[in-house]
């Protein structure tokens, strides 16, 4: 039995998953994944605060704000084109042997991201900082779209969650596992670190691009191309799928509370509970310890989580309680400015997220409109995971200036629970 639909005018590129997908398919996706995330998190975590700060110290926070802000901006605008023009990809325009929609797309973006990574080590200006995180941006956001295409076209429903959890799990895994190298490696050796992402960001999609199938498309079925058409890819019609939008909005609001909550932790370590100070520990590494306790609480409850979910259903009551963790991790921050705090927070923040990876993920398969745009329309999703990073920069920065940490966690924590208790408004998915 193949996943080809019973209808045999709906190309296999088109028809709903009906097979499991097995083991080997599952790791090639989560390797390319872990390479992605791994450069993508790494830096705006780690290298990104550490590069800005030796080139100007005075001004670390404004300009950690702009870079992010503009790469954010990038993600959004590069996300949904990439999207349509893999939807759109025919096998009559197969290279190097690949010939399916998605995978030429993820070859090629990663190498473009890859080049783009390494020239940005060797910046010495906020601007040429900037320009090069905003190339950096689009064309992994490029690869992201077509790699998160793959789980709609070829996981059936029933098994979403839990190959969610396993694809989701690099999304802490790549930080930790970099923030590894970029620390303890490399020394935070900031142009030897963004030159190893970029060889591995390459190198870890060559399994699941060449070991994994990706149906072709054929050229009758696709839909024409217009440049009115690609500029439509930007907008779903809430009122005709009302259940998208909701999905949108909560996976936005969570975004950005994440956004929020994460932007500044290495200069809070530094700066308020004075890490160093007090418990003898670089902020650096503090930051490091954090990471590594929030990704064992990711993976854990990201493959538990994914599985109870496909076997129980309830994906709504899952994304809540997981969205409450994240928002119970800032209110503890918001009141208790110690390192035991912020070990507690890390428990509480990744075992939230890490279910909310899984769940969220396999519930937004479900609500795209159609099966011809699902890059597409995954790519509008991940506006709503990257454009907060832009908003999130510009609410963070004057938050802190203005009230300090305890306002910007305490901010944190309200969209957190807005975004929890949201998702109850989509109605087509238990």
């Amino acid at each position: 039995m193949t996943e080809q639909s019973t209808e045999r005018s709906v190309p296999l590129a088109l028809a709903e998953p009906s097979v499991h997908v097995k083991a080997g398919w599952i790791t090639g996706l989560s390797l390319a994944s872990l390479g992605m995330w791994m450069a993508s998190l790494t830096p705006i975590q780690v290298i990104l605060p550490i590069q800005l700060q030796d080139i100007d110290a005075k001004h670390k926070i404004q300009a950690l704000a702009i870079v992010s802000a503009v790469g954010a901006v990038a993600s959004v605008v590069a996300t949904p084109i990439a999207g349509a023009l893999s939807d759109r990809t025919t096998h009559a325009y197969g290279f190097g042997g690949l010939r399916g929609r998605r995978h030429r797309w993820t070859l090629s973006m990663a190498l473009l991201a890859a080049i783009s990574l390494a020239l940005l080590g060797h910046q010495q200006t906020v601007v040429g900082v900037a320009i090069f995180w905003v190339l950096f941006s689009a064309f992994q956001n490029g690869e992201y779209a077509s790699l998160s295409a793959a789980v709609p076209d070829h996981v059936p429903v029933r098994q979403r969650a839990t190959v969610a959890g396993w694809v989701g799990m690099p999304q802490a895994l790549g930080l930790v596992l970099g923030t590894v190298l970029a620390v303890l490696v490399l020394g935070s050796n900031v142009a030897n670190s963004y030159e190893l992402l970029a060889v591995l960001v390459f190198l870890m999609v060559i399994p699941f691009v060449f070991g994994t199938p990706d149906h072709p498309l054929e050229p009758e079925h696709r839909e024409p191309f217009s440049w009115r058409r690609l500029a439509h890819a930007y907008w779903i019609s809430p009122r005709q799928y009302p259940d998208f939008a909701w999905a949108w909005l909560t996976r936005f609001l969570m975004s950005l509370a994440i956004a929020m909550g994460t932007l500044y932790l290495l200069y809070f370590l530094r700066d308020r509970v004075k890490l160093y100070a007090h418990e003898h520990i670089p902020a650096a590494t503090g930051l490091l310890i954090l990471i590594v306790i929030y990704t064992v609480c990711v993976v854990v409850t990201a493959v538990v989580w994914g599985v109870i979910s496909d076997r129980r259903g309830k994906r709504r009551m899952i994304v809540t309680v997981a969205g409450l963790f994240i928002a119970l991790a800032a209110a503890l921050l918001t009141f208790v400015e110690t390192w035991d705090a912020s070990l507690l927070a890390a428990v509480l923040f990744g075992g939230g997220f890490g279910a909310y990876l899984a769940v969220d993920q396999a519930l937004i398969t479900q609500v795209l409109p159609a099966a011809r745009d699902r890059a597409k329309d995954l790519g509008i999703i991940n506006i709503a995971l990257v454009g907060p990073a832009a908003i999130g920069a510009g609410i963070a920065g004057p938050l802190v200036t203005l009230g300090g940490y305890p306002t910007l966690f305490a901010a944190t924590a309200v969209v957190g629970i807005l975004g929890s208790v949201l998702v109850w408004k989509i109605k087509s998915v238990p």
